[in-house]
């Protein structure tokens, strides 16, 4: 591989980071980071990056000081005269503020990408964004990478008897049928009401799901009520059984108890965010490192990435 490229990682993200440069055949980058009593800190690269190609991997789930910590590494980088700064950002956090939705509101996606143009980044690399026209809100390359590649082998690896998949609301109909579709199967879709943000009012299902293996599939689980709601709704409706695919683990509140008590034999989600591994058994994690890792070889060796997604399922 290139070895102008040098994968470096803010806190957040370094377990990740770390198997994305084991797999890039590389050691990841020296970085320091200074904290003081009040809380401020202050990374630093700890090795000479005049002249290099700069990939830095963070998620920017909540604390918001993950993407402070971005956006300074991305200054640092300029400072010391890198010769380009890529932002890999497996999770982009405020993605699902991704429009004015009501009165008096920040479009807080948008605000996000110009504090990253503002503060360098020339490049951005990420997974499953949760609104595609957030790509749009950038005037720098946006690669926008597709868990499916990673989910599509794995779900025919099951060999489900009766596969078919379902969206737990209508926005997500789109991914859904695009699975159905790829592996030759039906799906079904959750129609959901809600009574304020996290919380579902109420659901209905539209198709049928009796005796058949149902896979739900989304971009994020937050609190995981609207899931687990759908995963109760397709077994209170014949299904045989009930797995889902989610590529970003957000788990907040009681999720991980949530995921426990309900009818999912398991629950596969990526590596984009950490988790807690001794909270369920159910939740299976497979790993974006590879799928970065690649992204990152042929950014350098100006490769088509397109080319890696044999299917196009958002």
């Amino acid at each position: 591989m290139v070895s102008n490229a040098t994968i470096f990682s803010g806190r957040a993200s370094k377990y990740l980071a770390e198997k994305i440069a084991k797999s890039f055949d590389q050691d990841l980058g020296n970085i320091y980071v200074t904290e003081f009593s009040d809380g401020e800190f202050q990374p630093s690269y700890e090795e000479n990056i005049r002249g290099k190609d700069v990939f830095i991997v963070q998620s920017t789930f909540a604390p918001t000081e993950n993407l402070f910590e971005l956006l300074m590494l991305i200054d640092a980088a300029k400072r010391s005269s890198a010769r380009n700064i890529i932002a890999v950002i497996p999770y982009f956090g405020f993605a699902r503020q991704d429009r004015k939705d009501k009165p008096r509101v920040s479009i807080a996606s948008k605000l996000v990408a110009n504090l990253l143009m503002a503060a360098g980044v020339q490049r951005i690399i990420t997974i499953d964004l949760h609104a595609d026209q957030i790509q749009g809100f950038f005037n720098v390359p946006v690669d926008h990478l597709f868990a499916s590649s990673i989910f599509i082998p794995h779900i025919a690896d099951l060999k489900l008897p009766n596969l078919s998949f379902a969206s737990p609301d209508t926005g997500g109909t789109r991914r859904a049928a695009a699975y159905a579709k790829f592996l030759d199967t039906d799906f079904v879709i959750c129609y959901k009401q809600r009574a304020k943000a996290n919380v579902v009012k109420e659901m209905a299902l539209i198709g049928d799901v009796k005796g058949k293996d149902i896979i739900l599939v989304d971009d994020i689980i937050d609190t995981a009520g609207t899931i687990t709601r759908a995963a109760n709704l397709m077994m209170e409706n014949g299904a045989a059984s009930v797995r889902a695919f989610c590529t970003h683990p957000v788990f907040s509140g009681d999720a991980y108890e949530k995921i426990e008590n309900s009818p999912f034999c398991e629950v596969y989600v990526s590596d984009t965010i950490p988790i807690k591994k001794d909270k369920t058994d159910k939740i299976k994690v497979l790993s974006t490192a590879n799928l970065f890792a690649e992204v990152i070889n042929r950014v350098q060796s100006y490769e088509s990435i397109s080319s890696l997604f044999k299917f196009d399922i958002r």
